[in-house]
């Protein structure tokens, strides 16, 4: 029985404009949430917490511009408000209102160059 149930690079990428830019090899994303306590006068210990803000961080390997987009003349460092779409097989996650907030690259001699980029989204939405 073949596991077809995990994305590829092609299933992983930037959009900006409804015009896909980028293809992205991988991803590791991470959602922060901050709360704040609600405390009673006599009480010891907090009664409720409210929920605060979320952010979304998300940090990309490997990103490969379309062709469509090297002629258009993409420059990562330019980039504002990007989404970034992940496809998988029974959902889809598309992070919108990206920024980058950084931008790695890794050389050695003879190796193939790593590059990094942390973006951090202002909403997140999954659909079937």
């Amino acid at each position: 029985m073949a596991i077809n149930n995990f994305p590829t690079s092609s299933d992983i990428y930037l959009e900006a404009k409804g015009k896909r830019i980028a293809v992205v090899q991988s991803y590791k994303a991470r959602a922060v949430s901050s709360s704040t306590a609600v405390e009673a006068f006599g009480e010891r210990e907090p009664v409720a917490t409210i929920e605060g803000p979320r952010s979304y961080v998300i940090e990309l390997t490997r990103l490969y511009a379309t062709d469509s987009a090297i002629t258009d003349g993409l420059d990562f460092y330019d980039l504002t408000d990007f989404s970034l779409v992940i496809v998988k097989p029974n959902r889809r996650t598309v992070y919108t209102g990206c920024r980058w907030a950084g931008i790695e690259e890794t050389g050695e001699l003879g190796k193939t160059i790593r590059e990094k980029v942390t973006v951090v989204a202002a909403r997140r939405v999954e659909t079937q």
